[in-house]
């Protein structure tokens, strides 16, 4: 059942991508048929593509023989995940001339961080920016100078970004380097009691900040189980990391052979060899599964439901909610990792990580096997975790004795027996929920709807003691036509000091909720939206909703002539057009797709 599950919902998306997806791979053969790019380039375009390089680059350079990698990076100095990027790109080019090619900084993309955003105007840049990054990764490779390239990024809009960006190069090789995670600090679960206890008023903003800065104190990626880790997980699982490399972290041997074993193994796989693996053929529909079984059985970062349907269509693959709610029900839950558990992704790497995951996925008949990978040979070379010997990098399986069962289960005894995601559907639209964090208490309820527009109108109703009752917060107008789609994370203490308190609460948004969304259940991603006509905007004060995350439905209970012929008054939204780079992004607002379409501006 199980397998036949994965392969449906796989046949489903190559008979609906055929037409998308061959006219995806006609245009990479195009672009491949050229051969190596920089032997199409006169002299002078040559002669400019390496005047500041070495001489020793500048003569490889003229040998169209030997490969020339590009290194794209998302570094800055100032975001945690980032900052251990700084280095990476000397040692990428030391090992590359060691293969006897060469290595050239193509560009840099920018790095936004919605945990410094959160809450604030630069949230409603955060998810256009992914498409700024694609474009930027396009602008780095636009060169004809390269054979091959490195992505070095981790964060949440930026690994999507870089990918869009490069499928749009699919006729080159691709590999994908992170930092790791920092150590662990203040656990999640601490962190998350002292932001209650601040929403209540129980302790000061100084102590917030105390409890924040313990949590996140070093260089390296958040160490919860959100977004950002997401994507280090979805990237094994389609073969575009060295193996084992999502979770290693910064600090310690095993960072920079990793790093190392990624140039090496870059060189190797151009059109100039014999082992040519364009990213093109890497990303296939097969892979696009692999990712969201992956997803879905570790209760990933919902902002997946978009991104990777975004991915998905930069390589002409054509996925929805429905393919994401048929391979959750056939998915088990095989982690516990904060939100969904106490755990960060430090003690999960410990218990065997991604590699644990893969190989249970594999072994049970729900990811695709027989897929090429960026590295090794296949997905079954990703179950097995990365350790130095005698100053080597080696591959071994985890251990057993190490696996916490609190943490990771096998397949055949997990968690749940679905994974961690749901779509809803009824007379509002469709929307996504995560209920690998909700207890089954909280996973259905009925309560009368309190409309916001604004973040900001709740806080206040909370702190004036007005939300002390059962009820379902409709925030809406935070879609990607209204504001860009801001993450509504501060929300969530909020929400959760009410839940207890013993009452019955839940979100109905079209905005999105940070992939550390918990325990409070969160109808999210609304579609359509509240700007574009969606029936979110006819909601009205204490209208009874029904949300039932095991059943699928969402709805109002209000019949559907009163729903349809209530006349809708848009507010006015023009104070989030202006200020803070705003007015720049006007373009990709009125632009967008759908959520379910990938909330995006460049590809659909």
């Amino acid at each position: 059942m199980t397998i036949d599950a994965v392969t449906k919902v796989t046949e489903r998306i190559i008979e609906r991508s055929l037409e998308s997806r061959a006219a995806y791979l006609e245009k990479c053969e195009r672009m491949r048929s050229k051969g190596p790019q920089r032997g199409q380039l006169s002299c002078s375009n040559l002669a400019h593509g390496y005047a500041a390089c070495q001489t020793d680059d500048k003569q490889t350079l003229r040998l169209t023989e030997s490969a020339n990698i590009a290194i794209v990076s998302a570094y800055n100095d100032m975001l945690s995940a980032h900052q251990p990027l700084e280095t990476y790109p000397n040692l990428i080019k030391d090992a590359v001339r060691k293969m006897g090619s060469t290595a050239q900084f193509a560009g840099g993309v920018p790095a936004m961080c919605d945990g410094v955003t959160q809450g604030d105007t630069g949230m409603e840049l955060s998810l256009f920016s992914r498409d700024i990054i694609a474009a930027a990764t396009a602008i780095a490779l636009s060169h004809n100078m390269f054979d091959g390239a490195i992505c070095l990024g981790v964060c949440d809009k930026i690994v999507p970004g870089m990918l869009i960006g490069a499928l749009s190069f699919g006729h080159l090789p691709f590999l994908f380097v992170p930092a790791g995670p920092m150590p662990t600090g203040l656990s999640n679960a601490d962190k998350a009691a002292v932001r209650q206890r601040y929403a209540k008023g129980e302790v000061s903003s100084e102590t917030l900040l105390d409890a924040e800065s313990a949590a996140y104190h070093s260089p390296g990626t958040c160490t919860f189980f959100g977004t950002a880790n997401s994507n280090q997980m979805l990237m094994e699982a389609m073969g575009l990391h060295i193996p084992g490399a999502a979770f290693e972290p910064p600090a310690g041997d095993l960072r920079p052979a990793l790093t190392v074993a990624a140039a090496e193994q870059i060189t190797k796989i151009t059109a100039l060899g014999n082992d040519y693996r364009p990213l093109s053929q890497v990303v296939d529909e097969r892979c696009i599964v692999n990712a969201l079984v992956t997803l879905l059985a570790t209760g990933g970062s919902t902002n997946h439901a978009i991104h990777w349907v975004a991915i998905a269509a930069a390589a002409g693959i054509q996925i929805d909610w429905q393919d994401y709610a048929d391979l959750s029900d056939a998915t088990p839950l095989l982690t516990r990792i904060y939100p969904n558990g106490t755990a960060d992704v430090n003690h999960f790497h410990a218990a065997g990580g991604s590699a644990w995951v893969i190989r249970e996925l594999l072994d049970g008949g729900f990811m695709h096997a027989d897929v090429l990978t960026s590295a090794g040979d296949g997905p079954r070379s990703y179950t097995q975790k990365p350790v130095m010997k005698d100053d080597k990098l080696i591959w071994q399986a985890p251990d057993p004795a190490l696996a916490d069962s609190t943490i990771v289960r096998s397949a055949k005894d997990p968690f749940q027996t679905h994974g961690g995601m749901q779509l809803l559907k009824g007379n509002i639209g469709r929307s996504v929920i995560k209920v690998s964090a909700v207890a089954e208490a909280h996973r259905k309820i009925t309560a009368p709807a309190i409309i916001f527009h604004e973040q900001p109108d709740l806080y206040r109703a909370f702190e004036a003691g007005e939300l002390d009752r059962d009820f379902v917060a409709v925030v809406r107008y935070q879609g990607p036509n209204a504001n860009g789609m801001p993450e509504l994370h501060k929300l969530t203490p909020y929400l959760a000091v009410l839940q207890d308190k013993g009452f019955k609460v839940a979100l109905v948004t079209d905005g999105r909720m940070s992939g550390a969304s918990g325990k409070v259940p969160a109808a999210i991603h609304m579609s359509p939206e509240a700007a574009a006509g969606g029936a979110i905007a006819a909601i009205e004060q204490g209208d009874m909703i029904e949300l039932d995350a095991d059943a699928g439905i969402l709805r109002v209970l209000v019949d559907d002539a009163t729903l349809a012929a209530r006349k809708v008054t848009m507010p006015d939204l023009t104070h989030n057009q202006t200020g803070w780079g705003r007015e720049l992004f006007q373009v990709m607002r009125d632009h967008s797709s759908v959520a379910e379409q990938g909330a995006s501006a460049l590809v659909r």
